[in-house]
């Protein structure tokens, strides 16, 4: 890539969807990386457990890369550094403490060996030979996040992570005074967060969550509480155990990402409380008006605690009558359906039930609007690109920085790839890099690509056919009646005439294709496939996936 006094910035992930965050500052021959994340599968992405970015250009510049700088510890900014690592070398992460404890502990559980990592604050400063890195303090819904002011030869640009302005959090208070000295510097590009861009007015603060989560506890005092939240959300799990301590109720953790959370909570200094934290057990031998049980599964998810809960399926719990229920949280985008269903189980079962529609009982992360314009006006940007966030996200932000004075012109509205360029005067766009989804599949990176995908979906919907024949091909010729079966597609029991007809199909086209002269094992599969899809089609008006396996006897017979 040529522009060798030029700044370059570009996302590898991050823009036109919510995930798989990870954006790049490039001069010269330095390039620092923000965030590595990954981003949790739609449903037709069968079998899929994360997407996450494409790294041949971080592969191709491997030696140019200087740090990876990670803004907090939430999945889609910190979830694909296992993979990152497998792939390619990084000579430093830095990250903040909660952030670094939640990476060890993926590594570990990974078998990854990294010894690099350095744990910053607000007042680390990060010095390379072309750049100066420096944090300021963020409200966000986990602990230690940051925001980044990366001075370049080419100005100044700042990324703030993913923030709101809470002016009455119940941890540390977002550093106002930083980015207002940030903004007096003459900051050249803005990159800030855009997931609530489409939502008016001003977020809920966390102060008002726990004050009517205080008041259903003081309410409930009879029947045994299950609160379901976010379990990175530290300070409110915090105060969670800080109302149970104070209504005499003992905590019981389900989920193993709570037991994660809480573990690493502990361990940085958040939740000192631990004393009230009990088992399984203990918690059955307690009156239920004694007993808050703490679990996952708060956006639906069909293996989580709650779900599992509701469904009756919970080895160790099982819904009483007495029951409340708390949803502390909101339906992240795609997830309200399975919300939805979770909740309806939970009314069937007669249990009460609390969610966010009926109480302030959970606040968003994120910065609503007039949040997102004190941003804009504190750090006064001469440009402006919004990230983190799907399309109409963007667009939104465009237009919110459009009402703060910053001229359509010096807006950008980014796709992942697409290359910023800073040069001493301004900021215009260049060419892109290579950027994509690459898919995980358990311990597999990118083996699984679209065409497996669609074959995956295919199977879902339209079922397998193997149809298995034996061929002499020394004498071209088919032993047999080939043997048709399915699964997903037909009840062969219930469908014997079919099944017949596709085996007469089958032997037919067989017969026909052994009569070339070098025919081949793949050009009687291919004459297969392509000769009775039309037939099924026409007979149940879908198509299966068709496999076929040819046997070559007298090769078999002589190796056995």
């Amino acid at each position: 890539m040529k522009d060798e006094n030029n700044t370059l910035v570009f996302a590898l992930g991050g823009l036109g969807e919510v995930g798989k965050n990870m954006y790049c500052v490039m001069h010269k021959d330095e390039i620092i990386i923000v965030d590595s994340g990954v981003m949790f599968p739609e449903d037709d992405l069968l079998g899929i457990d994360y997407v996450i970015p494409d790294y041949t250009f971080l592969k191709e510049n491997e030696s140019k890369i200087k740090a990876l700088v990670i803004t907090h510890g939430h999945e889609d900014h910190i979830g694909g550094i296992p993979f990152l690592l497998q792939c390619v070398n990084i000579p430093r992460i830095y990250a903040p403490a909660q952030a670094a404890a939640l990476i060890e502990k993926k590594l570990i559980e990974r078998n990854i060996k990294y010894k690099n990592m350095v744990i910053y604050n607000e007042n680390t400063r990060i010095k390379t030979k072309f750049f100066k890195i420096d944090f300021f303090r963020t409200t966000h819904s986990i602990p230690d996040s940051h925001g980044l002011s990366i001075d370049t030869p080419n100005g100044l640009i700042v990324m703030t992570g993913d923030f709101k302005m809470d002016l009455t959090p119940i941890g540390p208070m977002f550093d106002i005074h930083k980015m207002a000295e940030i903004g007096k510097k003459g900051v050249k590009l803005l990159m800030s967060d855009s997931t609530n861009a489409i939502v008016p007015g001003t977020s809920v603060s966390e102060s008002v969550v726990d004050e009517n989560l205080s008041e259903i506890f003081e309410n409930e005092k009879d029947g045994r509480i299950i609160l379901a939240t976010f379990a990175s959300n530290i300070y409110r799990l915090k105060h969670i155990i800080e109302i149970c301590k104070k209504n005499k109720r003992k905590v019981a953790l389900f989920g193993r990402s709570m037991d994660t959370s809480i573990e690493i909570a502990a361990k940085c200094g958040y939740i000192k409380d631990k004393d009230i934290i009990v088992s399984t057990e203990e918690a059955k031998a307690l009156k239920p008006s004694q007993v808050c049980l703490l679990c996952t599964g708060s956006q639906g998810e069909p293996l989580a605690a709650l779900s599992r809960i509701a469904n009756g399926s919970h080895r160790q719990i099982k819904l009483m009558p007495n029951d409340i229920v708390i949803f502390s949280s909101s339906p992240i985008p795609g997830n309200a359906a399975s919300v939805a269903k979770t909740i309806n189980k939970l009314y069937l079962n007669g249990v009460k039930v609390y969610t966010n529609t009926n109480s302030d009982i959970h606040s968003s992360g994120h910065a609503n609007q007039d949040e997102l314009k004190l941003m804009i006006r504190l750090i006064n940007p001469k440009y402006f690109a919004p990230y983190h966030g799907e399309y109409r996200m963007l667009k939104m932000h465009c237009d919110i920085a459009n009402l703060c004075d910053i001229p359509k012109d010096n807006t950008f509205i980014l796709e992942n790839g697409d290359v910023l360029k800073l040069t001493k005067n301004k900021v215009i766009r260049g060419n892109k890099v290579t950027a994509g989804d690459v898919y995980v599949d358990g311990s597999r990176i990118g083996d699984v690509g679209n065409v497996v995908i669609k074959d995956r979906n295919l199977m879902s919907n339209n079922g397998i056919m193997v149809i298995i024949a034996n061929i002499d091909f020394n004498n071209k010729k088919l032993l047999g009646i080939p043997m048709v079966t399915t699964r997903g597609y037909i009840l062969v029991n219930e469908n014997e005439a079919l099944i017949k007809q596709i085996e007469k199909n089958a032997e037919r086209i067989i017969a026909t294709k052994l009569k070339d002269r070098n025919v081949t094992y793949n050009d009687i599969k291919n004459e297969l496939i392509n000769g009775l899809m039309p037939f099924l089609l026409k007979a149940t008006g879908r198509v299966p996936i068709i496999m076929p396996i040819i046997m070559d006897i007298k090769n078999y017979i002589k190796e056995k």
